[in-house]
């Protein structure tokens, strides 16, 4: 006999008491926007991974005004635009940005120093201390907007 469902309870973040920030639902009454819980997650952290994060987002709007915010994994900052341009990780010793495509981003500054052995995803890992190569950064948010907005420009091409 089967024992009904509980439903399951949010657990502290390791090393916290308070449990982790509410998931937004689209179109619930109430709840947190994607942008609020990036906002609560930045203040949360309280230290150089949250001014880091700050930072990287503040890039991200600079390099494309019209990419949108969200809220995914359980906590997980990701900025889209015509799908995920990358995702905004924080650990305890680095601050991870995932492109989601960025085996297929040209990269000639370098700037990719995670994930490098997977055919599709490509990261930059930035440490306490880390400076940022914002120029170059841009050019690679650009890019994955370029590579996202021409595949989804495809598939409705293919489509029709």
């Amino acid at each position: 006999m089967r024992k009904p469902a509980t439903k399951a309870r949010p657990v502290a973040a390791k090393g916290t008491s308070k449990p982790p920030a509410r998931i937004a639902k689209k179109g619930a009454e109430g709840s947190d926007t994607p942008s609020q819980l990036i906002d609560a997650k930045i203040k949360e952290l309280n230290d150089w991974r949250g001014a880091m994060l700050a930072r990287l987002r503040a890039l991200i709007k600079q390099a494309d005004p019209e990419v949108t915010e969200t809220w995914k994994w359980r906590g997980v900052p990701v900025w889209e635009h015509g799908g995920i341009i990358c995702t905004g990780e924080t650990y305890k010793a680095v601050v991870k940005m995932t492109f989601a495509k960025g085996a297929s981003l040209h990269d000639p500054s370098g700037l990719f120093n995670s994930s490098l052995e997977g055919n599709v995803r490509r990261a930059i890992d930035i440490r306490e201390g880390d400076t940022i190569d914002e120029k170059a950064l841009k050019v690679l948010i650009r890019a994955a907007v370029a590579l996202n907005t021409s595949a989804s420009s495809r598939r409705k091409t293919i489509a029709k």
